[in-house]
Parts: C-alpha cells; structure tokens; sequence
C-alpha cells in the first residue's frame, strides 16, 4: 500500500520537474499516454487479455480518453506551470466533490443529505482556504488553478460516461485500459506542435519517462492487484493518501512552501470527501463499483485509463 501510494501520488512532483526542466505540457502529456500505455498493452498481453475489436467500443474509449486521460493531463501539466506540485495533488483530491455535482445534474445521485451537503461545501471551502481569495494575488482565478480544478472536473465526468457506456460490457478491465490509454495516445498526439518545440534536459527526460511508465503504467497495475488480493477498501485507503504524498514530495524534493494555510485546506478537502462518501446507513462509502472507489479518484479504482494522478 505504501508504494502504491508513493508512485501514484508523485505523478505530481514528476510533471513539475519535468516542466522545470524543459518538456512543455503537451510533450508531458502525449509521452505519459504513450508510455502508459505500452505498460498497459504488455500486461495486457501477458495476462492474455486482448483488445477490444468492435468499432462502437473504441468509439466509447475515444470518448472516455479524451476525458480522462489526454484533456485532464494536459490541463495538470498546465496548471502546474504556475501552482505548486503538492497544492495540485490536493486539488486533484476534490474529484469525488465534482463527480457528486454531475450525478447530481444527470439525476444518478439521490437528494443530498445534510453530512453529504456538508460534505460538499467543506471541501470546496478547503480549496477556497488554500487559495485564499480574500487575500491579494490568490490565484483562485488564475489560470492555473482553473486548469487545475477543470481536470479534476474532467475526470468527475468521465467516471459518469464510464460507468454508463463502458464498465461491464465483457472486456477484460485491464485491456480495456490499456485501449484507452493508446486511445488518448492519438488525442494527444497534435499536443506537442502547441507551445513549440521542447528544450528538454536529461532530468526532464528522466522525469518523464517515470511519470508515464511507474506513476501511470505501473500504478495502475498495482491498484488493480491490490484490489483483486486485499478488496476495494485497502486501495479506497490509498486515496486518502495521496494528497498527503503529493505535498510531502513537493515540500521535500522541490522545496515548496509548507504552510499551515495548505495542510488545514488539505485537511478539509479530504474531511469534505469523506462525508460525502457517507451512505445512507451511516459509514463511509467505500464500496466497490466498477472495481472499487478511491477517494479522490471519483467512481474507479480499477478505471479505464490508469491511475488519474495527475
């Protein structure tokens, strides 16, 4: 469980070195999806599980790699531009926040409750405590931190399409992420032309490079084990987790700030998630659909397209 939850949650740290250290966000985002999904597609393949062949799932796969995986990537890859790696890691976790507004829109989820209201406003008052607005220069309504919280709105719809028009339709879980990853591979592919070209070093390639094959690849693939050997609610833990490694990382290895202001909004932020996920008898929803939720992953664990860290 501890290295899971430090490969998935150091996706963050590598896209900030990675753009500190030349690689613009499409590169970040297109190399991630290619070498996401080569480790998929090996394992796939050793599992012996195939991809998919009917033309209306790849259809259904477009849609959700788009979502997914090539527009929230890039939008992370942007956002940390100009927001700290470990605050993104914290807004990634407000996933589940979102993923209740759009069932709530498409009438999926029942009337709110008062602790799952709660829920609600106190998380998006965590990321508004973080952020401060009241003070000068915030950046709530930078462009960064939109970005970053449009992914993590991405992400809240995908997991709705998914669950709709993809999950449990007879291919093998693995395969089929592996098919979104290459799906989302050619969405990405134009993303390089735009910002120029890349004057990428060693360390960024390096960064890089692990990003897409252990903090995309090779998590998922973890997540996935550890789901089918220990059950859904050991890999939900792991999602609590994550915001805390992202900060921790970026306060260790990049040196950035560790306010009291951030550790109480992450707090929040998690606290909010949590009484979201309380189910009508009392405990926490930490049951499985579509192969187990993790906080701050929205509806899947075990999704198509990898692990959403970023």
């Amino acid at each position: 469980m501890g290295v899971l939850a430090l490969l998935w949650g150091s996706g963050f740290l590598w896209i900030k070195i990675s753009l500190d250290e030349g690689l613009t966000p499409g590169w970040i985002t297109f190399v991630r999806c290619l070498l996401g999904a080569a480790v998929l597609l090996a394992l796939a393949y050793g599992a012996g599980q195939r991809l998919p062949r009917d033309r209306g799932t790849w259809g259904r796969l477009a849609v959700a790699a788009f979502f997914c995986n090539a527009l929230p990537f890039l939008l992370f890859s942007i956002g940390e531009q100009t927001v700290d790696s470990g605050v993104a890691g914290v807004l990634n976790a407000t996933t589940p926040l979102w993923s209740l507004l759009v069932g709530l829109g498409l009438g999926t989820e029942r009337p709110l409750r008062a602790a799952r209201l709660g829920g609600l406003v106190l998380g998006f008052g965590g990321v508004l405590l973080i952020f401060a607005p009241w003070s000068a220069g915030s950046g709530l309504l930078g462009a960064g931190a939109l970005a970053l919280l449009g992914a993590s709105a991405s992400y809240a719809v995908a997991f709705a399409y998914m669950a709709r028009r993809l999950t449990g339709r007879g291919t093998a879980p693995l395969a089929l992420s592996a098919a979104q990853l290459l799906a989302a591979t050619a969405l990405s592919a134009p993303a390089p032309a735009v910002g120029g070209p890349a004057a990428v070093t060693w360390t960024g390639v390096v960064a890089v490079v692990v990003l897409g094959v252990l903090a995309t690849g090779v998590t998922f693939h973890l997540n996935y084990r550890m789901i089918a050997e220990e059950g859904p609610t050991s890999a939900a833990t792991v999602g609590y987790l994550l915001p805390v490694v992202s900060v921790a990382l970026g306060a260790l290895v990049l040196d950035e700030p560790l306010t009291v202001r951030t550790v109480t909004g992450m707090a929040v932020v998690l606290l909010g998630v949590g009484l979201t996920r309380v189910t009508g008898g009392g405990g926490p929803g930490l049951g499985t659909e579509a192969g187990g939720r993790v906080p701050g992953r929205g509806r899947a664990a075990v999704k198509p397209g990898g692990a959403a860290d970023g």
